[in-house]
């Protein structure tokens, strides 16, 4: 096996450099250093801070999340609260899988030599991209649970449940499992710690391959980009049946009181819009750097002469896509006044419980 890999030449710099050099590296004015160049080097000089920082804040925040969300008096549904905690959880396990077990150690590479001799990383990478297809999808289910609650009242009584959740969530998790186990047999158990074209060794074929480079072209249609479709129509069949409800709505109670007046069934749909929206949004806005290079990259195996984008982008892509696991938390606080409140208390305790101790 070991005979048969090979590393196939991408044009990609080589991380063997210390902070210091890549600093050197920005700033020297060297005609061979061209602004691609410069922007990777600026690229390694962020991710150097901007890893660790991630993971220290991504994990605490998603934990909270998971708790405050657990304990079901943040003034939502029961259905919504259990698609969160799962998204919540989803966004977790990429923060472990992906951010601190990946991309760290490629950052500080010197400090996990020892990862060349731990032959995993094809389990790992099955791991890491189910935890991430069950984060994407678990995004789309509540989307279109929200669309089932809003825009069909006849089978909201009958989708929008615990039940029917649990089943949604637990079908998307074993089908996201069963998606990625070609990751496998595509890769080798051995940790390359480069994230070009995969974090992990590989053979000829994986990346020559019809057959690989079709699995691996499919995989990338079904996370991110199928996903982006959907949220994309379900938001705006969504936002159009609320704005023509509410419409008719306003109508209905100016027309029979004569005067407008404040109508809770109105605000509780203005603030499942907001959520909806703004979760919507957040998901398609960090992922789409990401989906369009991996598509862009394997067009060109199938024949298609386009413009050849940068490897910073890909780096960018990663960097914007770990964001979207760690921004949940300030979603929910900015938009659920009880999250918020729950929020805060827990922020506030460990101050609370020290000026206790002291007093």
């Amino acid at each position: 096996m070991e005979n048969n890999l090979r590393k196939i030449s991408f044009n990609v710099p080589t991380l063997e450099r210390s902070l210091s050099e890549w600093i050197d590296g920005v700033a020297a004015d060297y005609w061979w250093i061209t602004t691609f160049v410069r922007i990777r080097y600026a690229l390694y000089i962020i991710q150097c801070f901007y890893y660790p920082i991630l993971a220290i804040a991504g994990i605490p925040v998603n934990l909270i999340t998971i708790a405050i969300l657990s304990r079901k008096n943040c003034g939502l549904s029961k259905c919504v609260i259990f698609y969160l905690v799962a998204m919540a959880i989803a966004d977790l396990l990429v923060v472990i899988l992906d951010l601190v077990m990946r991309h760290i150690p490629i950052v500080y590479r010197e400090y996990f030599r020892f990862l060349y001799s731990v032959r995993v990383c094809n389990i790992h990478a099955v791991l890491l991209y189910a935890a991430t297809d069950c984060s994407v999808w678990f995004t789309v289910t509540f989307t279109f649970d929200r669309f089932v609650a809003i825009c069909c009242p006849k089978l909201k009584s009958k989708y929008c449940t615990e039940k029917t959740a649990a089943v949604v969530l637990g079908t998307v998790t074993v089908l996201g499992s069963l998606k990625n186990l070609f990751w496998y047999f595509m890769l080798t158990g051995w940790y390359w710690l480069e994230n070009f074209p995969w974090f992990c060794g590989y053979t000829v074929d994986a990346v020559l391959s019809p057959f690989w480079v079709t699995i691996e072209f499919l995989h990338n249609i079904l996370t991110p980009c199928v996903p982006f479709l959907l949220i994309l129509l379900l938001n705006v069949f969504t936002i159009r049946h609320i704005l023509v409800s509410s419409r008719a709505r306003k109508r209905l109670l100016d027309h029979s009181s004569g005067e407008s007046l404040n109508d809770p069934e109105m605000e509780s749909r203005r603030k499942s819009i907001i959520l909806l929206f703004v979760i919507s949004a957040n998901f398609v806005l960090l992922w789409s750097t990401l989906m369009v290079y991996s598509i862009w990259v394997r067009m060109d195996y199938f024949g298609f002469e386009l413009i050849n984008l940068d490897w910073f982008v890909l780096e960018l892509g990663f960097m914007l896509q770990l964001l979207s696991c760690c921004t949940n938390t300030a979603i929910y606080a900015m938009t659920q006044t009880l999250f918020r409140e729950h929020l805060k208390n827990v922020l506030k305790y460990p101050f609370t419980q020290f000026i206790q101790f002291i007093k």
